[in-house]
């Protein structure tokens, strides 16, 4: 792939997962993970995960020319990340840094049937990248830049992000996009001691398009409101016990730190929008100058998810994130844009693994159109659904 088709760049955190299949008996804990007990499981799924590999190759199934950046070690996991990046294209992986000495990282998820998923994750090399391992000339002709998993890299979130935006900037200076996407910090780790409010006020101003999950950005701006959410929710999606209110202040607050464009993943409650004026600033980068950004400007929207059987839940965000950057890449409005990452996130919950469930671009329009959309529980006063999309329009939208 030379680097002048190029259309997305996947950066950041990549490793290797390992899933085994569990029934349906398997979805407690300790069903699961008993001392001296062995738990028979079912055949494993060997995949490609974080966010590169996720939204990386969601991207390129989707159509869309992609590049990957991140670091594995010398090692067997690392050469089998690799091989399995050429083996969708072998371009894929010129990319990627290969570290002397260094292990690579793996995750094991335990993934039962209609319960979230959890897992057992070592960093590895991700723990080493830092903002100098951007390779700036691999940049030329791409249009954006989508970074992951910041809360899973020491060496990325350490420096208090000023690395991060200092390399944000410098690609925005190119005239690409920079979308960020979270994670959730592990409490007992480094990460868990990381003031991330003051870490999010220092990188998002070099950020365009921010699409951390509600529970990831409440746990770290309100920790307090975050428990208070978990708790509210009895066991279920945080997003669920949720209210509009809470999803304007969040947004809110993210704007005012600098991010141009707000998505906040919201599990099975769907995808929510919030944008400001401060958008039309996007139309001076040199790869955006004839997208429609009027029409984002002053945006409040919520995509509800389709109705799918759902098998597997790995890396759902990733591609419902991939879906929504696909959207503004064929330069579409911000309903059909939202429409189309739900419709991926769809895709990917009917497979187990992250990507091997996503189609083209084109077979995921086609699909939409006999799903129904899932019911949102989220509590939106003043809202009302948009009945040429089945979304739902804040009392703030301005439809541009």
């Amino acid at each position: 792939m030379a680097n002048g088709s190029i259309a997305a760049i996947a950066a950041g955190h990549i490793c290797l997962d390992l899933i085994p299949q569990l029934n349906e008996s398997q979805s407690r804990p300790e069903d699961l993970f008993s001392p001296g007990r062995l738990v028979q499981v079912g055949p494993a799924t060997i995949a490609l995960g974080g966010s590169v590999a996720n939204t990386g190759l969601a991207l390129h199934r989707l159509g869309i020319a992609t590049s990957m950046m991140g670091k594995v070690g010398d090692d067997l996991l690392g050469g089998t990340i690799l091989q399995a990046l050429r083996s969708q294209q072998p371009a894929l992986a010129d990319g990627m840094i290969v570290s002397q000495g260094e292990a690579s990282s793996y995750t094991v998820v335990i993934n039962p049937p209609g319960v979230d998923r959890c897992f057992l994750h070592c960093p590895g090399t991700n723990d080493t990248y830092v903002a100098a391992d951007f390779a700036m000339d691999r940049l030329a002709g791409a249009r954006l830049l989508n970074f992951g998993y910041p809360t899973l890299m020491q060496g990325i979130f350490s420096d208090g992000g000023i690395g991060l935006a200092e390399r944000f900037e410098q690609i925005g200076q190119q005239g690409l996009l920079v979308s960020l996407d979270m994670g959730m910090p592990d409490p007992a780790s480094a990460a868990g001691r990381v003031d991330w409010a003051a870490w999010l006020a220092r990188v998002l101003p070099a950020v365009d398009v921010f699409l951390p999950s509600l529970d990831e950005v409440l746990l770290m701006l309100d920790r307090p409101r975050f428990e208070q959410l978990v708790q509210d929710a009895q066991g279920g999606n945080p997003a669920a016990a949720a209210d509009g209110a809470l999803l304007d202040d969040l947004a809110d607050r993210l704007l005012s730190m600098g991010a141009k464009i707000v998505v906040l993943k919201l599990g099975d409650q769907g995808l929510y929008l919030r944008t400001s004026d401060s958008v039309a600033q996007l139309a001076q980068r040199a790869a955006w100058t004839g997208f429609g950004w009027d029409n984002w400007q002053n945006r409040q929207l919520l995509a509800p998810c389709f109705s799918v059987p759902v098998v597997g839940t790995t890396g759902s965000g990733d591609c419902t994130i991939a879906g929504f950057l696909a959207g503004m890449l064929h330069g579409l409005s911000p309903e059909e844009t939202l429409r189309g990452a739900v419709g991926v996130g769809a895709c990917n919950v009917q497979s187990a693994d992250a990507t091997s469930g996503i189609p083209s671009w084109d077979d995921v329009q086609q699909r939409m159109a006999g799903w129904e959309q899932r019911t949102v529980d989220i509590a939106l006063d003043g809202w009302q659904r948009l009945e040429s999309t089945g979304l739902l329009s804040g009392p703030q939208d301005f439809a541009g």
